[in-house]
């Protein structure tokens, strides 16, 4: 039995999952919690696989002969780890550095409370920098905000979907939110057990939004816990294909909306984002991306009538 098993799903960011593991080994041992770690490689070409056998032959390590996306592959590597019956699984972003302690306030977290599912971290950029790790569910507002432009001090706000930066000092308390940002989530076993992780039928993409909605929905709770530091850099995958991300993310959008809202406010975003990335095409010179935000509204109308 492990207290925790780690999961990492990664995609061509070699270098980065070499700091990464260095800072769970740590991190691992600093805590003296039985843990062993996971990765998934999901079709990499640059050398990762070789990479971890000959630096890093401990991890278990699964190769995927093509790409089946984040939440499915995070779910593979739960599914491998629930053979050794850990407590808690741990999904972790190639691109991050666990901080010391992180881990063990993390565990604490679910341990002192007995109703929560799920605690994210408190996230920091490469350079020190405050970094938003938790959020409110999106709805119109958040919308509004990805499409238009909108006063600058508004961006900080709920209406942006943020909590307040004072409820992550480092020495605040865990707080209750809807969901954190999928770089860090720290889980009960019985959660995955019960909500069968992650929908596969997102990609990539608002698949942790979904999830944390299906927890809320069975009455758990999701914590952000500000004494447990990790560095994000972010966006290391995505930049790999930057056109083809955004479609990807507004696909993955517009399932989330869907799924989550009724038929009258989807429609209403459905009519946000038309007139928000008519805008845009009008407003760039570059003809992949004009074809991307042409191909986003229709993903969008797609998705209402059927």
């Amino acid at each position: 039995m492990l207290d925790v098993a780690v999961v990492i799903v990664s995609w061509n960011v070699r270098d980065y999952l070499d700091k990464c593991l260095r800072s769970v080994n740590s991190e691992i041992a600093r805590s003296g919690l039985a843990a062993k770690v996971w990765v998934v490689d999901n079709a990499s070409t640059d050398g990762t696989v070789e990479i971890l056998a000959d630096l890093f032959p401990h991890v278990e390590l699964i190769v995927n002969e093509h790409n089946p996306g984040f939440g499915a592959a995070n779910n593979q590597g739960m599914r491998a780890a629930a053979a050794f019956e850990p407590r808690y699984y741990f999904l972790l972003n190639p691109d991050t550095v666990v901080q010391p302690g992180a881990l063990t306030h993390l565990v604490n977290c679910l341990e002192e409370r007995p109703r929560a599912a799920m605690a994210g971290a408190r996230l920091v950029y490469g350079s020190g920098r405050f970094q938003h790790s938790a959020f409110f569910f999106p709805g119109i507002s958040q919308l509004l905000f990805d499409l238009f432009p909108l006063p600058a001090r508004l961006y900080e706000s709920r209406l942006n979907g943020r909590y307040s930066r004072s409820q992550y000092r480092p020495a605040g308390e865990p707080f209750v939110i809807d969901h954190p940002l999928g770089a860090t989530m720290m889980l009960r076993a019985e959660v995955f057990q019960a909500t069968q992780g992650f929908d596969e039928a997102f990609h990539m993409y608002c698949e942790e939004v979904d999830w944390c909605w299906r927890i809320h929905k069975a009455n758990w709770q999701i914590y952000a816990v500000p004494a447990a530091e990790i560095v994000h850099y972010g966006g290391e995958s995505t930049k790999q294909a930057e056109v083809r991300s955004l479609v990807n993310l507004w696909r993955s959008r517009a399932m989330l909306y869907q799924r989550h809202h009724n038929r009258l406010k989807y429609l209403l975003g459905a009519y946000l984002v038309k007139i928000g990335m008519t805008r845009k095409a009008k407003q760039s010179s570059d003809p992949v991306l004009k074809q991307a935000y042409q191909e986003i509204i229709e993903i969008w109308q797609s998705s209402y009538d059927r």
